[in-house]
């Protein structure tokens, strides 16, 4: 498998860039992907009921409160039997339901609510990064219909800057699992996907968020469906002054006496200086069934983000002597083709990604002008090509894919003063390709048992990866509940970034690549009544990550990665739901999700790592009302790794969040209505997720949905 990477790599370092493509992956035909689910698993594994209904026009409850149904259809019940490409791994299902909940909501929010993954944050409209078992943002792979969306640069996504409602469909794999979908997932992988309306004919959905300090969130989308081809548009904008009021207690305001002598103090409030932001976000998607029985899908994404850079609260400054502003300008295409088979899968995509980000640091001189200190540039293209294949004979399920990658990435910082006084550029220039070749064995002997084994090889650059062997199990216990045990085993492999080599000053090219072992088990379970479904999992897990890079000071003045850590982690995790319908009228949800998490490095917690966090979501339902109330909890991190040592100064505490929400369909003749206020913060927590970031008190938002009725 090496020779053939390697070969493969050089032929598209020879042949590469191609021409600033799209690329890949989308959802397929309802008839098409019940077809092909029934296909792809096993003749004697044991059927489980379904209840699913359609995505676009549907019963309310499916759609969820902020995306309105067009029409009411009565469900449909259908027979499935658990894929044998997930067997054995642990991993977490969002859809519409979950992320279409609330316009005024990013991505990052809705994977802290309905996951075990900790999101660091530094606010609404700031860096928001996934933290999956104790590792770091960039263990943690990201695809958006198939294509790495990972910054090639930083190794990791920012998680703020995805409208959950551009999302239909999030994945999220737990460990070993994960290394079905890249290499580098010492973590974790979050795939994103995106579906388009089922029914034929127009349907319309516009969505208006206004909340507290001056927010104004606007979601449009378009979409038309006829036989053979579908369109899809989507608009997004969000924009905010942000500027909210906390007490500073980081900050004395001190009381004197007439002599001068200190007679007390006080905390000084404050707002929240230099945190605005204007966020626009368009989604042009296409599919059309081809001639042969192919389906082509296109998709195209533009986002553009402007962003003021929060002041820290320690900091004196005032916004009109700074200016501290990072826009970013991200488009990503995505051109894909699938053929379904009675038995077979074939897929091949292409796709390309840029980005191009201006980081603005500026000082107002004496005299009235302008001085940069910080003019920081940088700009990404990214090629990606994937072929895939999956065949399913008899007991068996055999499936592989062969990827290439080119990123292109200049990053310059044109405001640097050389020591004669005059401007200079500090930064670099670098090109990578990649490549990847994965292969899986899919087996299940008899009805209660699977087993898979998976292998994947890497090349980057001029280097290659030793093979990445994984295998899961799993068995099924008991019918009655559904009881299944899952357990499954990987090494894997990251290499660093182009950052974490070349960036200027500081950039270490003799870097090596981390590498670890992960494994964990876990048991699940449902029951699907009448009146009364539940569903649950619990399990533990450990990962051994060696040579894992961390920037550390060095004697000339600046920062560099090296590889000096052995990190261990483990823990436990557990989720659970119910789902109790009363009567006709009235209904019951809750579904919530804990975690236990020992990251360790020297028998330290890594900073930021919460030992404790868990979320819980409950609703009441009631004709046409819903009344929610979402609960978050994290225990106290560490921000540096010797926190514990001084934690006055290196400890932040724990937090308790509560939101509560209401909202109210009314359907009329041509038109449903949807009306949804949120308190947020509803006991006013004073709390910190990044140190001398302090976040929003109580605060409101109310959204009205409009889809109005084509028929």
């Amino acid at each position: 498998m090496k020779a053939l990477l390697i070969f493969l790599h050089t032929v598209f370092l020879a042949a590469y860039p191609p021409p600033v493509g799209k690329a890949q992956q989308q959802a397929i035909s309802h008839s098409q992907q019940q077809k092909f689910s029934h296909a792809q698993q096993h003749n004697n594994g044991k059927a489980q009921q379904h209840t699913v209904g359609y995505p676009q026009r549907q019963t309310a409850e499916s759609t969820y409160r902020d995306t309105v149904p067009a029409r009411q259809l009565q469900a449909v019940t259908v027979t499935a039997q658990a894929l044998l490409r997930d067997q054995g791994m642990q991993k977490t299902v969002l859809d519409s339901v979950a992320l279409h909940s609330d316009v005024t909501g990013s991505l990052a929010q809705v994977l802290g609510q309905n996951s075990t993954l900790f999101i660091k944050s530094y606010g609404r409209a700031t860096l928001s990064t996934a933290s999956v078992r104790g590792t770091s943002p960039s263990h943690t792979q990201v695809t958006w219909n198939g294509i790495p969306i990972n910054s090639p640069m930083l190794g990791m996504v920012d998680f703020s800057t995805i409208p959950a409602f551009f999302i239909d469909r999030v994945h999220v794999y737990h460990g070993p699992g994960a290394t079905s979908v890249s290499s580098g997932s010492l973590g974790g992988a979050v795939t994103l996907a995106t579906t388009q309306p089922l029914e034929d004919g127009f349907s319309l959905q516009y969505n208006q968020g206004a909340g507290s300090f001056l927010t104004f969130d606007s979601f449009l989308r378009f979409s038309y469906t006829a036989p053979g081809w579908s369109t899809s548009t989507r608009v997004y904008g969000a924009s905010s002054k942000n500027e909210y009021s906390y007490t500073n207690y980081r900050k004395k305001d001190f009381s004197y006496d007439e002599e001068g002598n200190v007679t007390g103090f006080t905390y000084p409030v404050e707002k929240n200086k230099n945190g605005h932001f204007r966020d626009l976000h368009i989604l042009q998607e296409f599919q059309i069934k081809g001639t042969h029985g192919g389906l082509w899908d296109v998709r195209a994404w533009y986002a553009r983000t402007d962003r003021g850079i929060p002041f820290l609260n320690v900091d004196y400054k005032d916004n009109q002597t700074v200016k501290n502003n990072q826009t970013e300008d991200t488009f990503r295409s995505v051109v894909q083709w699938r053929k379904l088979r009675e038995n077979s899968k074939w897929e091949a995509s292409a796709g390309y990604v840029y980005s191009d980000m201006l980081y603005e640091y500026i000082r107002r001189l004496g005299d009235d002008s302008w001085a940069n200190m910080v003019h920081s540039q940088s700009n990404t293209h990214s090629f990606f090509f994937r072929t895939e294949t999956e065949y399913h004979v008899g007991k068996w399920m055999l499936s592989g894919n062969v990827s290439l990658n080119q990123h292109l990435v200049k990053s310059m910082d044109h405001a640097v003063i050389s020591v004669e006084g005059e401007e200079a550029v500090l930064g670099y220039e670098q090109a990578r390709a990649e490549a990847s070749a994965f292969l899986a064995a899919r087996y299940r002997p008899v009805e209660r048992l699977g087993l898979s084994l998976t292998l994947r090889e890497d090349v980057y650059g001029k280097k290659a990866t030793p093979p990445i062997p994984s295998f899961f199990a799993e068995y099924l216990i008991s019918h009655k509940g559904e009881v299944l045990v899952k357990v499954s085993a990987t090494r894997n492999y990251r290499y660093p970034t182009l950052n974490d080599l070349y960036f200027m000053p500081g950039g270490n090219p003799l870097l090596e690549p981390e590498q670890g072992v992960s494994f964990d088990g876990g048991l699940s379970f449902s029951h699907s009544g009448r009146h009364v479904s539940w569903k649950g999992s619990a399990g533990g897990f450990y990962s051994g990550i060696s040579n894992w890079i961390a920037w550390m000071p060095t004697h000339k003045g600046f920062w560099s990665p090296q590889n000096v850590l052995l990190v261990q982690s483990y823990g436990a995790e557990a989720t659970g739901s119910l789902d109790i319908r009363w009567n006709s009228q009235w209904k019951t949800q809750a579904e919530g999700h804990f975690a236990w998490t020992r990251s360790l490095s020297e028998g330290k917690q890594l900073p930021y790592i919460p030992r404790f966090s868990a979320a819980l979501t409950a609703r009441l339902l009631w004709k046409d009302w819903t009344l929610t109330y979402d609960w978050t909890y994290y225990s106290k991190r560490f921000t540096t790794l010797g926190g514990w040592q001084n934690p006055l100064l290196h400890e932040l505490g724990p937090y308790f969040m509560n939101d509560v929400a209401l909202e109210k369909k009314t359907i009329l003749p041509r038109v449903i209505l949807h009306i949804k206020a949120i308190v947020r913060n509803v006991f006013n927590e004073e709390y910190e997720s990044v140190l001398a970031r302090p976040m929003p008190g109580i605060n409101y938002t109310l959204s009205l949905g409009i889809v109005p009725l084509f028929y």
